[in-house]
């Protein structure tokens, strides 16, 4: 687990109740933990908040996953206060959280981020299609209308025009909100245009479809997806799967890998003509608004037009802004503390 604290000093606390149900305790640096791919982003706005004459917030980056079990841990000064996700809160989740008295929660989506496929600027140019990058990664594929163990070990195993170059991947762990959406929006895509797996019964075609191989073509290469950045400017050949923020970022030294002939940028993102997207999330505590010292002049930073504006400052981190419309119900859902509650209606 990768931990950045950007302030680690805290104020002595005193316990506090209210009608008889445990209440956030008294504290003076707000507690971030979650996403790897949000983690950019709370940090810009956590640097921010610091330069306004505001107490530095401690960010940790436990993944997604990670975040939402020690998010969802409970009420007090031991737990944290956000929780960043490049991905929704999941009915699983939000019954934890609920189970542990977390029961009043406010959603706030922040923007749009794609999921980069990357490599070495000084590595091949590389268009892939969903199904060819199934069959790289998956543990099991298609071969000659058979389901087999995964055989290629080369790109150009799978199609002539890919390079001839060993496939190897470095990609999130399951933990990873990343790899969530990686599964679903690229190896599930990809997976149902095979007709032997397509035919297969449902619970073994949903085997198929997501799990990847662990063979030594595709590595799990932490939480940490700034490691997986270092690996690829490192090696000419390996190619990596992070958030489009961390491509961004290092333009000068990577180039993407064009899935279904298109590049991830903001506009491709914006248009959804980029088929690897997804929003990007953090969600509140509400228990703790009013109590930790500055929460939610925090959240209203992180939403104001300055910060996730279309030109804002976490633009320049490559967050992909939401329409006017969508800022405004978001800023009113965070102003208004509005409660989380997809999965009580």
């Amino acid at each position: 687990m990768n931990k950045v604290i950007l302030a680690a000093s805290a104020a002595a606390l005193a316990i506090a109740a209210s009608a008889g149900v445990a209440a956030a305790q008294s504290r003076d640096q707000i507690r971030i933990v979650g996403s790897s791919t949000v983690f950019p982003y709370t940090q810009a706005v956590a640097e921010e908040f610091a330069n306004m004459g505001n107490t530095a917030p401690v960010l940790e980056s436990t993944g997604t996953g990670g975040g939402m079990q020690i998010f969802c841990g409970g009420v007090g000064v031991e737990h944290p206060d956000i929780t960043g996700a490049s991905r929704a809160m999941t009915q699983g989740e939000y019954e934890t959280c609920v189970a542990n008295g977390v029961d009043n929660i406010t959603e706030v989506l922040i923007g749009y981020d794609g999921l980069a496929i990357a490599i070495s600027q000084d590595g091949p140019d590389m268009d892939l299609t969903k199904a060819q990058i199934f069959q790289a990664l998956a543990a099991e594929v298609e071969v000659d209308g058979e389901v087999v163990a995964n055989p290629y070990t080369r790109w150009n195993e799978i199609d002539a025009s890919l390079p001839d170059a060993a496939i190897n991947v470095f990609g999130p762990p399951p933990t990873s909100g990343t790899r969530d959406a990686f599964v679903e929006l690229v190896m599930e895509e990809g997976c149902e245009t095979f007709e032997a797996i397509a035919a297969l019964e449902e619970e073994r075609m949903e085997e198929v479809c997501q799990r990847m191989r662990t063979d030594g073509p595709f590595v799990e290469a932490g939480e940490n997806d700034n490691l997986i950045v270092q690996r690829l400017q490192a090696d000419d050949n390996a190619v990596g799967i992070f958030g489009y923020s961390f491509l961004y970022e290092n333009q000068d030294t990577l180039k993407a890998v064009a899935v279904e002939g298109v590049e991830p940028n903001e506009d491709t993102i914006g248009d959804a003509s980029y088929g690897v997207a997804r929003p990007l999330f953090f969600y509140i505590k509400n228990a703790h608004r009013g109590v930790i010292q500055g929460l939610q002049e925090f959240a209203e930073e992180y939403v104001s037009e300055e910060s996730f504006g279309p030109d804002g400052y976490l633009s320049e981190r490559g967050l992909i802004a939401l329409s006017d419309a969508d800022r405004e119900t978001t800023r009113a859902t965070v102003t208004e503390g509005a409660h989380f509650d997809r999965y009580t209606q």
